[in-house]
């Protein structure tokens, strides 16, 4: 008898157990399914573009696994990996990374979270809330390819909030390990032995967030390495963007402004300043629009205006179809695209149109 209270109590205690463990882990796998059809005027081969986008719709495609577990007095440990895709093909984006988006583990806390890996940096989370329009097929994307891509590897990241202050932070020992394959991969692994400034990169974030307003500043500075993808091919390149942004929500909608000064300094130095400014409001509970305008000046050389505007439509709670129109309208020394990842020719004004059709899991 004696026995047998003994193994129930242990089997009771065991299943109590099991059962706590799992009420303080979870699990999540969630996704974004995002394409659609594009259409531009004026590539650089001349005639019009028709088809479909590879590297975003709406939306970059992804899916991923998010896993936190409670360790106690405010403390979780937390793991995310998430991978970016081409519906048009199924072949990963992000220089063919499996988990090209983030791949990082790390400890939360009440006084911040630390981050290890490949995780998104400060000027990603400054231009997050800001920027209505995002990473979108018609977006400031065609003016810097590293916005939508400011990723670091290697990384250690820091981001604390305090009352709706932000600070955060990362520091690189090499910013991207994968390419050369444009501004997500461009081979630079850095974590050179006695180099000390081979692809390292550091970016600095404070900010602050509420349910009226909030603003972020934010400083990147990027190193470059040998072999790796130009511009930035030796450890004495540097590349450094600073971006100031705020926003205001109003009853159904947000207004979103900033301005992103870059700086690159090679065998010779670039400077170029992107001006943004735009808005967002809810038509009806599925029915809502976005607009926003940009300008694009690098210095002493060349000028771009982008306008954009994008309905969306819910069909459900997952599903959305949507309609994106686009305008660039560049000076004679300039061809910037009207499309993420399209051409233009020199000098050329273009149209971009996309409808497309997004689904979140």
């Amino acid at each position: 008898m004696k026995r047998f209270t003994l193994r129930a109590l242990f089997a009771a205690t065991a299943i109590a157990a099991t059962g706590a463990a799992h009420a303080q882990s979870t699990v999540t796998l969630y996704g974004i399914v995002d394409t659609g059809i594009e259409y531009y005027n004026n590539p650089a081969s001349h005639g019009a573009f028709v088809g479909m986008p590879t590297l975003t719709g709406e939306l970059p495609s992804r899916w991923g696994l998010r896993a936190t577990e409670k360790l106690g007095g405010g403390y979780n440990a937390f793991f995310v990996l998430e991978s970016g895709f081409a519906v048009s093909n199924g072949a990963l984006n992000y220089g063919g990374r499996l988990f090209g988006r983030q791949a990082n583990l790390g400890i939360s806390s009440p006084y911040g979270s630390l981050t290890l890996g490949r995780q998104m940096n400060m000027t990603m989370f400054a231009l997050s809330n800001a920027d209505v329009i995002g990473p979108s097929i018609h977006s400031m994307a065609s003016f810097d390819g590293y916005l939508p891509n400011s990723r670091s590897d290697n990384a250690i990241g820091y981001m604390g909030v305090f009352h709706g202050f932000k600070l955060g932070a990362t520091y690189s020992f090499g910013r991207d390990a994968a390419g050369p394959a444009g501004p997500s991969a461009t081979n630079c692994p850095g974590q050179v032995a006695g180099n000390g400034l081979a692809c390292r990169q550091y970016t600095l974030l404070a900010g602050y967030d509420s349910p009226q307003f909030g603003f972020a500043l934010s400083y990147d500075a990027m190193r470059g390495g040998i072999g790796a993808m130009a511009p930035l091919t030796s450890p004495s390149d540097i590349d450094t963007h600073f971006v100031a942004d705020g926003y205001v929500n109003y009853g159904k909608g947000k207004l979103g402004a900033g301005w992103i000064r870059r700086n690159l300094d090679t065998s010779q130095h670039m400077q170029s300043d992107i001006f943004f400014v735009g808005g967002n409001y809810a038509l009806s509970p599925a029915l809502s629009v976005d607009a926003q305008g940009l300008r694009y000046i690098q210095k002493s050389q060349s000028s771009s205006t982008l306008l954009i505007a994008r309905l969306d439509y819910l069909l459900s709670k997952r599903t959305t179809v949507y309609s994106s129109v686009a305008f660039m309208l560049n000076s004679p020394l300039a061809n910037a695209p009207v499309a993420a990842g399209g051409t233009v020719a020199m000098g050329k004004n273009q149209v971009g149109v996309m409808a497309g059709v997004q689904q979140r899991f």
